[in-house]
Parts: C-alpha cells; structure tokens; sequence
C-alpha cells in the first residue's frame, strides 16, 4: 500500500507538471500562432474565449466521467487528449481553424483540469493529510519550464509547427509512462461502472457556494495575471523591464506559497489557511492599490500571490472530499466555475477602467478576498459517503498517515 500510494502521487506530480508543460508551450508560441494564421490582437481576443468554453465543457463532462470509471482510466486518456490537441493550433492558418483548435485544446485541457484534480484528492484521501497545494505548484513549474523549453526553441528558428509537435510526442509518452501508477478506484461507483448508470446525484449546496468562492478567487488571480504589469507602467510610470517585475513577484510567491501549503494547512487546517490566506491577499492588493511607490507596489503583487496561494487547492480538496462517490463531479464544478472567473478577470476590470483609475479597479478583487476569508468554515463539514463514513479535511492529528506507515514531510520525503 505504501509503495502503491507514494507511486500514486508521483503519478499525480507528473500530470500537473504535464498539463502545466503543454499549456505553458501552447502560450509561449501564442505570437506565432497568430501570425501564422493572420489575425490581430483583438480577433485573438474572442478566440481564446473559444478555448475558455471548451475547457469548461470538457470539465462538466468528464466530471461525471471520472466517477463512473474512476481517475486512473480517465487521466491518461485527458492526458492524451490534451497533449494531441496542443499541435493543432500550430497547424493553423485562419482563424476558423485556429479557433476550431482552441476550442479543442480548451476541452482536452479541462478534462485532464478535473480528472488529475480528482485523482489528487483519492491521493490526499490515502495520506490523510494536506497534499493538494504541491500538486498545483508542480503545476506552476511545469509553466516555468515551458518557458525555457520555449525560449530556447524559438531562439534556434523552430516553427510552433514543429515545437508544439514535438511537444504532443512528448505527452504523449510521459501519459503513458506515468499511467501504471495511478491509484486504482476507490468510489464504490467507479469500480463498478454499471452501478453509476442511474440518475446523477444532486449538487449539494455547499459545493455550489465552494464553486462561488473559486470563481471569485480565481477571479482575483486572473487580475493578477492580466493586470499587473500594466498597473506599474500606467499608474505609477514603471520602465517595461520594472513593470515586468510585478507578475514575476506575484507568480513566484504563488509558486512557492503553494510549495509550502501542505505544511501549513497541516498544522493549522484549511479553513485558518483560507481565513487568513485571502485576509493577506486583500492587505497585498489593499497596498497595490495605495501605493505612490514602485517597490512597495512590487511587494503588494508578492504578498498577493502568497495569500492566494493555498486558497483554491482548498476549494478544490473540500469540493472532492465532500462525497467519495462524487468527487468528480463536485470537483468539475469548483473547477469550471472557478475557470470561469478567471476568463471573467479582464471582462470585469476593463469596463471599470472607463470609471475610475486601474488602480481603484483592484479594490473589486479585494472586496472578494475579503468575502471568501469571511466565508472560509464553507471549509469545515465532513464528508458523509454512501458507506456512511465520514471524512474530516487532513489533519495532523488524524492519524491517518501512521495507518499507513507514511511516515515523512509534506514532500513525501
């Protein structure tokens, strides 16, 4: 069980880093993509909405997917899938194929979203104590390397073409090479698909008011993303290189808040860590938001991205936890609403532009940081399953690890 369960989560590392990778060389070829298929900025635009709905279609769907047959068939087959449709973008020469191709892409990355997420979550499940947030950093990694990998092609004269081909072939034998290790079903359902065939079970409330959360955090870190380095060139006149500094600082303390979550969460529980995770997101852009000076402004992105850190890998663990049997599902909902706050983060902001400084604009995704701190014991009910046992969110004092002589920081080591 030991060796099954660690190899599981290596399992589980390896497709957040995949889906991090492909999606990350997918962005880095964005340039080349759009001038292949000779379209402007804002056609682009309205294309990656394209990408933005078929992630969420193939979330909803392969939510339900995952329960019936359980994550370890499901993931690599997401993981194929989205690693194929990264070449197509590279093939495309208008804009009715590139968007045909975002939107597949879109899908294939929203089903390997929610299935390695649910697959995180019977991983968590076998440790009894938090190891979400790593997987959600390896994640952010795999974007890093993309970015290398990236870089170091287009500087030798390689075509997206041929890039983002080569990185298909890639997924492509990572998925299969990573597949054996995956966890087998633990759902009653999952393992005996001709059981879940009949009606689907209800959303409970709670996982709609986690899935509201998510969207309104995800909100906030879509801001960050899209907003950021403009903050500092137009509100307080940064040079292009300063300015790049803003979305730097935040994804790093991101990366490395996330790297050390599980620790965290263990110690205090999710709930202080959403408290007091989107309490110190609000302060960091509170700070943005007020200040005249470039360096704490630079501060401000940083602790922004250290207090959102931890926050979603809890939404995404409680939502999981909250019914064995239906992990999928609940998951595909936290997961594609909050999506869907991310896309919504320029939506929202550029209107508001029109209104009052972009500065003031941030004060929207404080308000939120300061509901979904306000709101954080959404965190706190047991799940109830089928079987009628319960689950309590890991904690140290569980004593679930012992049971399974996993002993060993929150890195497995």
């Amino acid at each position: 069980m030991e060796r099954s369960l660690r190899a599981g989560r290596l399992a589980t590392f390896t497709f957040f880093g995949l889906n991090g990778f492909v999606m990350g060389m997918w962005i880095v070829h964005i340039p080349s993509v759009e001038h292949r298929a000779g379209i402007g900025h804002a056609v682009l635009g309205w294309l990656l909405l394209l990408l933005g709905g078929g992630a969420f279609v193939g979330m909803q769907l392969v939510g339900r997917l995952t329960d019936r047959f359980g994550a370890r068939r499901v993931v690599p087959v997401s993981g194929a899938l989205c690693s194929l449709a990264v070449t197509l973008p590279g093939l495309a020469t208008d804009g009715w194929t590139l968007g045909a191709a975002l939107l597949v892409l879109g899908f294939g990355n929203g089903c390997l979203d929610v299935s390695m997420n649910t697959h995180a979550v019977q991983v968590e499940r076998g440790y009894g104590r938090p190891v979400m947030s790593a997987f959600h950093a390896v994640f952010s990694i795999g974007g890093v390397f993309a970015a290398l990998v990236g870089a170091r092609t287009l500087s030798l004269g390689w075509s997206a073409a041929a890039t983002l081909a080569a990185t298909s072939l890639f997924g492509l034998v990572i998925s299969a090479f990573a597949a054996p290790a995956l966890l087998p079903p633990a759902s009653a359902r999952a393992a005996n698909p001709a059981a879940a065939r009949g009606a689907a079970p209800r959303t409970p409330p709670r996982i709609w008011a986690l899935a509201a959360l998510a969207m309104m955090l995800m909100l906030c870190e879509g801001v960050a993303n899209d907003w950021s380095v403009l903050d500092l060139r137009e509100v307080l006149d940064a040079p292009p290189a300063t300015a790049a500094f803003a979305y730097g600082a935040f994804s790093t303390a991101m990366t490395v808040g996330r790297l050390l979550t599980d620790r965290v969460a263990a110690r205090i529980g999710p709930v202080a860590v959403l408290r007091y995770g989107a309490s110190l997101a609000a302060l960091g852009l509170t700070a943005v938001v007020l200040s005249p000076w470039i360096p704490l402004a630079l501060c401000g992105w940083a602790v922004f991205g250290a207090g959102l850190s931890g926050c979603i890998p809890q939404l995404f663990s409680a939502a999981g936890h909250a019914d064995q049997d239906a992990a999928g599902a609940n998951v595909s909902r936290v997961a594609g609403l909050g999506y869907l706050g991310m896309l919504a983060g320029p939506t929202v902001i550029g209107p508001l532009t029109h209104l009052v400084p972009l500065n003031l604009t941030f004060l929207l995704p404080v308000a939120f940081c300061a509901v979904a701190a306000g709101t954080a014991r959404l965190l706190e009910p047991r799940e109830v399953t089928a079987a009628g046992s319960a689950y309590v969110h890991p904690r140290p004092e569980a004593g679930a690890v012992p049971r399974h002589g996993l002993e060993g920081d929150a890195d497995g080591r």
